[in-house]
């Protein structure tokens, strides 16, 4: 007889090996697509030339110092909103509205942009960073009502408010934000030079990437050096036993729904304002979901996440540069959910153990 059994702790060899399997499986799987596919070749190609795939992948993205600017680009956005995304796994609570909280906090910080053009630099971009991290914040909050007081599934309802905030941006552009002078496109008039984050050098690598790396470490402190980080982590563990020891759970999935939307909508509010320098239909290619997978690639931990949102971002990136070689850049988005399905797989063995016992049958 085979079953699984509940591991009083979660395997400590597990919590590292599983991560590193489930990106060699995911880059397994793309390689069988890749030669099944083959390529825009009807005589297919050989794994020679799958593995050279990988290759020019890798080159596109770390074999120069504009692909690792471009890399890094790409990462600040997955970073804040995989930090995001994770306070609110630890606590169990399933923000699946990333995506939504991000172009709110585009949307707060265009709106101060727009709307007081003539605001100093040094007014301009913490007004910015406020707007679009109440506006994410207040996004991510919606749903945490209804859970911390009716407890009504916040996975559907956090997914469902994604479209509700990608469609009013897509109003605004198409409607009262359009430039006239923007030949019909989708997009917002440019904001003045005192509304666009500092780069470094002549790279599109941008402030950005200093508020990932200092929220980080305020949450990793926070998480683990705080009462309210104990609490946290209890509720998500148990929440009975944080109700018997006293612990306020609606309070908490208040302040983490909030807090977990706030940080996403700074990572829109990067975006938007050092990148677009204006406000743009189709500003997210699915940053945050993205974020989910690198969350949970990261095992929730701060650090962890600004590694593999590197990596994620390496990936993206690489996916661009091979388009010219007949693969398309949807072979990333494969990769990534294969991601995501082996990583949520290899939970499985993480938390469990499988016990295989034999029936003895004893009789005449």
């Amino acid at each position: 007889m085979i079953r699984l059994e509940r591991r009083a702790a979660p395997s400590l060899m597990g919590t590292f090996l599983i991560p590193f399997i489930a990106v060699i499986l995911a880059l397994i799987t793309g390689a069988i697509f890749l030669y099944l596919n083959g390529l825009s070749s009807p005589k297919g190609i050989t794994w020679g030339q799958v593995f050279e795939v990988y290759t020019v992948m890798l080159d596109g993205a770390l074999g120069s110092s504009y692909g690792i600017s471009e890399t890094v680009v790409k990462a600040i956005p997955l970073m804040l909103c995989g930090l995001g995304v994770s306070i609110a796994f630890r606590m169990l609570l399933w923000n699946i509205g990333a995506e939504g909280q991000f172009h709110m906090g585009a949307f707060g910080a265009a709106w101060v942009a727009l709307s007081f053009p003539d605001l100093p630099f040094y007014i301009m971009i913490p007004a910015m960073v406020f707007a679009g991290m109440l506006c994410g914040g207040i996004w991510g909050l919606i749903p945490g009502i209804p859970r911390a007081y009716l407890g009504v599934n916040e996975t559907i309802t956090t997914l469902m408010l994604n479209y509700v905030a990608m469609l009013w941006v897509n109003y605004l552009v198409f409607g009262p934000w359009k430039d006239p002078q923007g030949m019909n496109f989708p997009l917002s008039k440019t904001f003045e030079p005192a509304a666009i984050l500092p780069t470094i050098g002549n790279s599109r690598v941008h402030l950005g990437l200093v508020f990932g790396l200092i929220i980080a470490a305020i949450l990793w402190f926070a998480l683990r050096q705080s009462r309210w980080g104990y609490e946290v982590t209890v509720i998500g563990e148990s929440p009975q036993a944080a109700s018997y020891a006293g612990m306020n759970i609606t309070k908490n999935i208040l302040i983490v729904m909030f807090l977990s939307g706030a940080i996403c909508g700074l990572a829109g509010m990067a975006e938007v304002s050092a990148i677009a320098q204006r406000m743009q239909q189709g500003l997210s290619p699915g940053y945050g979901y993205t974020a989910i997978i690198v969350a949970w690639l990261g095992k929730l931990n701060p650090f962890a996440i600004i590694l593999v949102s590197f990596l994620m971002g390496a990936l993206q990136v690489g996916g661009y540069s091979v388009q010219s070689s007949g693969v398309p850049a949807a072979i990333v988005s494969m990769i990534q959910g294969a991601l995501l399905f082996f990583i949520l797989g290899g939970e499985i063995f993480n938390r469990y153990k499988i016990v295989i016992k034999n029936k003895i049958k004893v009789g005449v």
